[in-house]
């Protein structure tokens, strides 16, 4: 029996989620931006973090289902709070990759009561200027309508060259799929993180923070952590990580990337302040 979708009814908006595992402790996953929702993928995402749920209940969140015209990153966060918190959901470990890593930073410092441990892979604190590029070029071939572009243009920027080449057909088969109603979605959601910055707030986070960065990231650019590692890399409770060969979506591909992140989420910290 596969993993079972849940939507969660807030006051304005509603937010497609799912959960997996019976540990005591909370875990909370933001997925980055992707064409399709996340909970077509839902039974492999359960799979991949299989070995987290002996200590975990984890909850894997989308974004919200009625979009407005104009979407930033602040707001997916607002909202993603909201869902947490009507979920239940108190003092979670929390991972956020790529654009879910944003919506993460912008929760550990808005609602702190939320976050007990912080986790961001393959992100960045500031997408003003060239780094925001990818996904200018993202969006532009989206709001064209070429989903087939689309996907192996992303497929390319996410991976390393060896795993996109064994992946091509994948992809386009996957574009097939692809509604106009799913491309605006994307476009919308995509555009939310172009004026994305959080960099001069990140000294109020205030629980641990794990980074884990590539030095081959083709999405974000190599120097993506540079903020981040920046604004909190002498506190005690901060801990790095730079891959060198899986490139942006390492978070996928890395096969020590669950046991860090479960490492991390064990080990003993004071929360600062």
């Amino acid at each position: 029996m596969g993993v079972s979708i849940e939507t969660i009814r807030c006051e304005g908006f509603s937010m497609d989620f799912f959960r997996f595992g019976d540990g005591p402790r909370t875990l909370a996953i933001l997925p980055g931006l992707s064409v399709q929702s996340v909970t077509l993928s839902a039974d492999a995402v359960a799979a991949a973090y299989r070995s987290m749920t002996e200590d975990y209940t984890v909850f894997v969140f989308d974004r919200r289902r009625e979009l407005p015209p104009v979407y930033p990153i602040a707001d997916m966060a607002r909202d993603t709070a909201e869902a947490m918190r009507t979920v239940g959901i108190r003092e979670a470990d929390l991972f956020g990759a790529s654009q879910g890593g944003m919506i993460a930073m912008e929760i550990a410092v808005n609602c702190p009561d939320l976050v007990r441990r912080l986790a961001l892979g393959s992100t960045a604190a500031d997408m003003r200027g060239a780094r925001g590029e990818m996904i200018g070029e993202w969006i532009a071939l989206a709001q064209a309508g070429d989903a087939a572009a689309l996907y192996l243009r992303f497929g390319e920027a996410l991976y390393p060259p060896v795993v996109y080449q064994g992946a091509r057909e994948i992809l386009l088969s996957s574009a097939e799929a692809v509604t106009p109603e799913e491309l605006a979605r994307f476009c919308i959601l995509a555009a939310g993180t172009t004026d994305f910055s959080i960099a001069d707030r990140l000294g109020e986070i205030r629980c641990p923070v794990l980074l884990l960065s590539a030095s081959d990231d083709r999405v974000l650019g190599p120097d993506a952590r540079a903020e981040i590692a920046q604004a909190l890399g002498g506190r005690a409770d901060f801990a790095e990580h730079r891959y060198t060969r899986y490139g942006h979506a390492a978070y996928d591909l890395a096969p020590d990337y669950k046991k860090r992140l479960l490492d991390f989420f064990r080990r003993d910290f004071d929360r600062i302040g």
